[in-house]
């Protein structure tokens, strides 16, 4: 009982059944009282006039006296022809002074005084039916014709008639009994049970979506992540389903990211502290060898022994300042502050920084600048040096000898557009989607040549700082090309 009324078609049967019983039970009560006041007002209405013509027959016999048998003998004849009735002579205060009761009632008088205020609604003619006091019976209350008349002298009486006396209570009685109220009772009590059972299929019918996507919630909640809410309306339900599956997908969307940032964070933690152990394994040994054989050391092995060591410390200070850098970015510490800027002067400044490394490397590094001046552009100058730095680095690492990097600013439309291309080694097509990624190399081996693979990261946070994005064509050996476009400076 207690599963049944816990749940949501529990609670909704019950108080369909509660309401459906109410109903009846008031159109049963409803019913019994409309057929009870049609027989009072239609009795009341037939004999309206029934107490004006007995008053017209019996006024004589009241002038002087109440003359009880003349009184009784006129009675006796109109009750011969409507034997139903209750007679009483009441004063103007309700005092009753005359009963004349008719032949199925019995002469056990309860009251002495009526009230009169419902005759006197019947004398003013409101609408009928109007029940008035039975001086047999006070506990109830019953249609009655009334006409005013003046006894011995006292003018503002009433002869007021019960009409049905006790006829009337037993047809009340029969009426309750009556087998066209039972039969419409009977019938009322097959339509409300018809339709408590229809009601019921009903609403199990309509809850059962309800129940599956109950069914699916629990299922996903414990772990199995594929369940999805099978949607085949367009309803409230339907939309319920439908935002249901929409965070099911985000959650586990969000989940499959979580793990490959874990992921990608372990190896973080594996390459940085090769990143930082080889150079530091470095320097401790060409120091070590530098105290022990200070003496047999010549000139010549000592600096070049000092070259490698600081090689190694730059090295080393290029990668935390890079982890600083994006760490900076991802906690979106940095706000670029806009001005205008030259990309044309920006790209040959950049080239001018790396040409010794890339003549070292005997690549030709170069600024391609079209023939019309460039827009200004709205962005932070140092943080876009650095971007467009990270690209070349990039690019003069994974170019060969005899290769050729390049940086090709243009106007196009309403933007400029910045490309960074190479004719190195490329990008296997199925890792261009992951090399925005955070803390992702291309090349897992890790020869040295690659950095700590955050240099692109960086690039690409800075980009989305100026509304912009970083993308990527590349083809394997044969060279990777960087764009992105940024929006003209406007006064």
């Amino acid at each position: 009982m207690n599963v049944f009324t816990q749940s949501f078609y529990g609670k909704l049967s019950l108080v369909f059944l509660i309401l459906i019983l109410f109903l009846g039970g008031s159109l049963a009560y409803l019913s019994m009282k409309s057929s009870l006041m049609f027989v009072e007002e239609t009795t009341q209405k037939v004999n309206k006039m029934l107490a004006m013509e007995m008053a017209m027959e019996i006024q004589p016999f009241l002038n002087e006296s109440i003359e009880a048998d003349s009184i009784q003998q006129q009675i006796e004849y109109l009750q011969g022809i409507n034997p139903q009735v209750d007679i009483y002579l009441v004063g103007g205060n309700g005092m009753i002074k005359g009963v004349f009761l008719g032949e199925e009632s019995s002469a056990n008088l309860q009251l002495k005084f009526v009230d009169t205020k419902p005759i006197d609604r019947f004398l003013s003619g409101d609408e009928l039916p109007i029940l008035g006091q039975d001086p047999l019976n006070p506990d109830l209350l019953k249609p009655f014709s009334a006409a005013t008349i003046s006894i011995m002298g006292e003018t503002g009486c009433y002869l007021y008639v019960i009409l049905g006396g006790k006829m009337y209570d037993e047809t009340a009685s029969m009426l309750a009994e009556s087998y066209i109220i039972k039969n419409s009772m009977i019938g009322l009590g097959m339509i409300l049970v018809g339709t408590i059972l229809v009601g019921l299929l009903i609403f199990r019918w309509l809850t059962r979506r309800l129940r599956n996507m109950t069914t699916t919630v629990q299922a996903f909640e414990h772990g199995q992540l594929e369940e999805r809410v099978v949607i085949n309306s367009g309803d409230e339900i339907g939309v319920l389903g439908a935002s249901f599956n929409q965070m099911a997908d985000t959650i586990v969307a969000n989940m499959d990211e979580i793990k490959q940032v874990d992921k990608l964070r372990r190896e973080l933690i594996a390459n940085v502290s090769h990143d930082l152990r080889s150079p530091l394994a470095s320097i401790q040994g060409y120091l070590e060898t530098i105290q022990v054989k200070d003496a047999s050391l010549s000139d010549e092995d000592r600096n070049r022994y000092y070259d490698i060591v600081l090689r190694n410390t730059r090295k080393l200070g290029n990668l935390i300042s890079e982890l600083f850098e994006l760490s900076k970015l991802d906690a979106k510490n940095v706000q670029p502050e806009l001005e205008p800027v030259s990309i044309a002067e920006l790209a040959q400044d950049v080239v001018v920084q790396f040409q010794p490394i890339a003549e070292e490397k005997n690549i030709s590094l170069s600024a391609v600048l079209p023939d019309e001046p460039l827009n200004l552009v709205n962005a932070d100058i140092a943080l876009m040096e650095r971007a467009i730095s990270n690209l070349i680095d990039n690019a003069i690492k994974n170019t060969p000898e005899q290769g050729e990097v390049k940086i090709i600013p243009a106007n196009e439309g309403n933007t400029v557009s910045v490309k960074i291309s190479d004719t190195g080694i490329g990008i296997p097509e199925d890792q261009i989607s992951r090399i925005f990624d955070r803390f992702y190399q291309t090349d897992p081996s890790r020869t040295g040549a690659t950095g700590a693979g955050l240099g692109l990261s960086i690039a690409q946070r800075i980009l989305e700082l100026h509304g912009s994005k970083l993308s990527v064509q590349s083809v394997l050996n044969q060279g990777t090309t960087f764009s992105f476009s940024l929006l003209p400076y406007t006064d």
